[in-house]
Order: C-alpha cells, then sequence, then structure tokens
C-alpha cells in the first residue's frame, strides 16, 4: 500500500501523507516514497510544493512500534533519521515554494516536516510537538533548526518540558502563516497557492534561497548531528526504556 500520493496540477505538486489510520506515522517506506514524491516533482518543474496530510493528525512522528521491534535499534534509528534528513535537506534547497497544510497535531518529526515548508498554514485545532525526551530520545528531522524560526528557550521548553505548540501559538512565534477554521484550510492553502503560481518563478526562488541562507547557512551538518544524536540514544538503555515505557503506557523509569 502506498503511504504517499503524488498529483501535479498547473505548477503545483501535492504530496500527502495517506496513512490516517496510523497518523500518518514516519516509517522507512514512507520516507523513501516522499524522497521519491519531491524528486518527482523537481522532474515535473514544480513552482510549488504542498505537503498535506490525510486525517487526523499530520503526523505523530517516528515508528515507535517499529523502533521496539528492531533487532539492533541504534542503526535502525539512524537509516530512518536519515531519511528524513533527506526529505528536509531536499525541501528547504529546491527552488519550488514549499507550502505545508497541517490539519492536525504535527509530532516528533511531523513537526520539523511541516515547519519545512516556506509557508506553513494551519488549522486552528492544529498542535506542534517535540516531546522526543519524554522516550529517551533527542530532537531528528531538523528540530533542532527550529530555534532559528522559534527562539532558543521557546524550543528548550518544548523539547526539555515536552510542551505543546497551539496553532495560536505558532503564529505568535512566526512559524505559521495563517490560522484557519479546519473547514477552510483547504481552500486557504488554495489561495496562497495561487497567489506563488502568480509571481516571478526566478524571483521566487532566489529569494528563498537567499533568505534561507541567512537563517540556515549549513542545515545539513545540524541534521548529521541530530542523526547521530538519536542513533546513539536509539541504542542506549534510556531509549529501550523511554519507547518500550511509551507503548506500555507507563510511565518510563530512567537511570544514569
Amino acid at each position: 500500500m502506498s503511504l504517499i500520493r503524488y498529483e501535479y496540477a498547473g505548477g503545483c505538486a501535492r504530496i500527502t501523507m495517506t496513512n490516517p489510520d496510523r497518523g500518518n506515522v514516519f516509517k522507512p517506506e514512507a520516507g523513501k516514497e516522499m524522497v521519491a514524491a519531491i524528486l518527482r516533482a523537481k522532474a515535473d518543474s514544480a513552482r510549488v510544493i504542498v505537503l498535506a496530510a490525510e486525517g487526523k493528525y499530520f503526523s505523530v512522528g517516528g515508528d515507535l512500534a517499529g523502533f521496539a521491534a528492531a533487532d539492533d535499534l541504534g542503526p535502525f534509528i539512524l537509516e530512518l533519521a536519515e531519511g528524513a534528513n533527506r526529505i528536509i535537506t531536499e525541501l528547504v534547497r529546491c527552488d519550488a515554494i514549499v507550502v505545508s497544510a497541517v490539519q492536525g497535531t504535527a509530532a516528533g518529526v511531523g513537526f520539523p516536516l511541516a515547519a519545512a515548508a516556506d509557508i506553513v498554514v494551519a488549522a486552528d485545532k492544529a498542535k506542534f510537538s517535540l516531546a522526543y525526551a519524554k522516550v529517551g530520545l533527542s530532537v531528528d528531522g531538523g528540530g533542532s533548526l527550529l530555534v532559528h524560526t522559534l527562539g532558543l528557550h521557546r524550543v528548550l521548553r518544548l523539547t526539555l518540558l515536552g510542551d505543546m505548540l497551539s496553532a495560536t501559538e505558532a503564529l505568535e512565534a512566526g512559524l505559521v502563516a495563517r490560522v484557519v477554521p479546519a473547514d477552510e484550510l483547504d481552500a486557504t492553502v488554495d489561495e496562497v497557492v495561487t497567489t506563488l503560481l502568480s509571481g516571478s518563478p526566478e524571483a521566487l526562488a532566489r529569494t528563498k534561497h537567499l533568505i534561507r541562507d541567512v537563517a540556515e547557512p549549513n542545515p545539513e551538518s545540524a541534521l548529521r548531528r541530530e542523526a547521530e544524536s538519536i542513533s546513539a540514544l536509539g541504542g542506549s538503555a534510556s531509549g529501550r526504556e523511554g519507547i518500550n515505557a511509551f507503548l506500555e503506557k507507563r510511565p518510563p523509569s530512567f537511570t544514569g
């Protein structure tokens, strides 16, 4: 079963996560399909890429059940993190303007995936979470890059305390460009896409790269450090305990 749907029309490529029954969980197959979809959008010379998801959640993040079943968790997580990093890098470096439509909770790697867009549009009930530490892991997929948008201490609060960021808070912080009622999300995204498609492709692409290069001159380095960190924690007793506790619906007992 395909986990990603690709559609292209009139200069806009829409990439939709299609595993709502599992909360659009991020797993190796989904990562590979999303990379393929982004490369297809580039081959189609898409001027705008829309990231969207079916169901209640934008994405609940990594597949913790898959983590628990892995024989050697460290390398498994490293492969998954590197897949997420490839997606983030392709979105940041491509000439297309990326728009994310966040209809529900974006947690774990789902948060930096949504935030990798140049324009984020969110439903008023959307929430954002970086609560990796609650399962004994550190951020991946560009979570640390959110400091550029949200600020140092807000990101520390979200990661260390596991707080949720509401759509309204994300708007006030500058992460989200528009917050609208859920039934207006698709129409608002269409309006944003229409505005972008009416602009100069070269001017928009150059502007995107100029601004991103100032904010994130070397995102690949940060992404690599994240992948190494979460892989090391995944292979540790702390990571195993955090993941097992989450799946068993009990408080974790961390040591060390």
